[in-house]
């Protein structure tokens, strides 16, 4: 039953309208990794999953978006930022749109965009790797609004560019910006024209997606910074609590925040480990830190029966395990050790795991222990991009190539006779 609540406030302040089978934003539709409505086949062949249909893509780190038959693609080819429209069953192109772009990167090889497409009613929402926020038209690519958020708010470029993705919160959007100069951490866009509503926190920017909740009969935007976490009111940017979070010199903090009920989690490698507090009306109380039980580099865990599903480690240093836990009392349920670094998300009680190695995962998505149902080899390089699921298609990429694998078993229309046909 708390379960459910959650799920329902969620639902409450959610920045899409969506319908069973949507995957509007990172991690979707309500940004926890659960996808609703879903219904998944127990297990695959030693093949794999069967696959719908591929393409090449160009560089970067973004999963998919996808609203009813349309995912959104984003990528880089050239010195062009390219956001594209597929038919989603059939990987047909819709439309195309481009940007000029010309970051190039100091710390990491990737040049192409991070952050997720954001699809809200008719528009689509992007936010490139060098700070360039768009607001599309969702049925032509048609651009109705654009800002340089680099530019606007001096924001110097980071570790691997912009890799934060924006979210609605009381139709505002809510960007990740970085512009500490300007007391301009976070900003707030209007959704049609695109200007500043408000902003604020100095500091930079993280790699963290934020979040939103319905709690105490009021809205919250909670975000991780570069060193903070902080919830916000979306209304007018005024802070309503915050935590030292993060550290110094070459880290990043790269999950989002989970909320569990009235609770807060919050996740980072580097010595920064877990954080687990409590939201009040107008603050939140600290409970715990601890970097021994879940310390993930950028895999945002997932809340399953009040515990929390995820990777303890690093993609680049060490091993990764996956584990599942209880955040209230740190009692560790069960761990698959030296399971290696993926991102995750869960539906029909299913956990569908995609490994940086390019391997796919089927697990129960058990309280007590792990049991796998499935794996395979579906890509050949490394990657990091967000799986989207979506009507029992899963969309993946690497570094090259994007697959839509069919997960759902499709079944045969019954075939009709004259006679059955014609009867009345």
């Amino acid at each position: 039953m708390r379960f459910l609540k959650y799920i329902l406030l969620l639902m409450l302040c959610t920045a899409s309208i969506c319908h069973a089978g949507d995957w509007t934003q990172i991690l979707g539709p309500y940004r926890n990794g659960h996808a609703e409505g879903e219904s998944l086949d127990m297990a695959w062949p030693e093949t794999g999953p069967a696959i719908k249909w591929q393409r090449e893509v160009g560089n970067g780190y973004a999963g998919l978006a996808v609203f009813k038959d349309t995912a959104i693609l984003f990528h880089r080819i050239g010195d062009q930022e390219i956001v594209e429209a597929l038919q989603a069953p059939t990987g047909e192109v819709l439309w195309k749109q481009t940007s000029p772009v010309n970051y190039r990167g100091s710390f990491n090889p990737n040049d192409g965009p991070i952050a997720v497409p954001l699809i809200y009613k008719d528009r689509v929402y992007t936010f490139g790797i060098a700070g360039h926020l768009q607001c599309l038209d969702l049925k032509t690519g048609k651009q109705i609004w654009s800002r340089d958020t680099h530019k606007d708010f001096q924001v110097g470029e980071g570790y691997f560019g912009v890799g934060s993705t924006p979210i609605i919160v009381e139709d505002r959007l809510l960007v990740n910006v970085g512009g500490k100069r300007q007391n301009a951490g976070i900003v707030a866009f209007s959704l049609n024209e695109g200007f500043t509503l408000w902003q604020a926190m100095q500091d930079d920017a993280s790699y963290s997606s934020p979040t939103s909740a319905f709690l105490h009969g009021r809205y919250y935007a909670i975000f991780i910074t570069r060193q903070y976490l902080a919830g916000l009111d979306p209304q007018n940017g005024n802070i309503l609590f915050q935590f030292p979070f993060g550290k110094r010199g070459p880290t990043v903090n790269g999950a989002n925040p989970v909320l569990v009920g009235n609770y807060v989690f919050a996740t980072a490698s580097y010595g920064v480990g877990g954080f687990w507090g409590n939201i009040e009306r107008a603050h939140a109380n600290e409970i715990w830190r601890d970097d021994k039980i879940m310390s993930s580099q950028y895999t945002t865990p997932i809340e399953y029966g009040g515990t929390l599903i995820g990777i303890d480690g690093r993609q680049d240093v060490g091993k990764s395990r996956l584990l599942c836990f209880d955040p209230k009392t740190k009692k560790i349920n069960w761990t698959q050790d030296n399971f290696g670094y993926a991102t995750l998300l869960e539906a029909d009680n299913k956990l569908i795991l995609m490994k940086t190695d390019g391997t796919l995962v089927l697990a129960e998505a058990s309280l007590e222990a792990y049991k796998e149902l499935g794996r395979a080899q579906v890509l050949n390089s490394t990657t990091r991009a967000l799986p989207a699921l979506s009507n029992g298609l899963l969309f993946v990429r690497d570094e090259k190539t994007l697959k839509c694998l069919q997960l759902k078993t499709e079944i045969p229309a019954p075939e009709t006779t004259p006679e059955k046909a014609t009867s009345k």
